[in-house]
């Protein structure tokens, strides 16, 4: 971490920038979406086992696997996208 990072900012804030929120905003983006595409009746696309799920799962990051994944596709997103997957196989589409 950055000096100027952890010796000027609040705990708060350090956590507000750092990777684990960062991550689990997207996941909790991720989950909204399939949970209002649900709600909206495509029960063709999302099924409740894969909510189950992805909700289980919104702070299970295993970061070595997206770091990995990143190096060889050169994509953080679906890097992160990809290890989701790991974790919520009935969504992973």
């Amino acid at each position: 971490q950055e000096p100027l990072v952890s010796r000027y900012t609040s705990k708060e804030m350090q956590y507000l920038f750092s990777d684990e929120f960062k991550f689990t905003t997207w996941r909790k983006c991720w989950l909204a979406l399939a949970e209002a595409q649900y709600e909206m009746g495509l029960t063709n696309i999302i099924t409740p086992r894969m909510l189950d799920e992805m909700r289980a799962n919104v702070g299970n990051i295993d970061y070595g696997l997206a770091a990995a994944k990143e190096r060889e596709i050169r994509h953080d997103v679906m890097a992160h996208v990809y290890e989701f997957s790991t974790k919520c196989p009935s969504a992973a589409g």
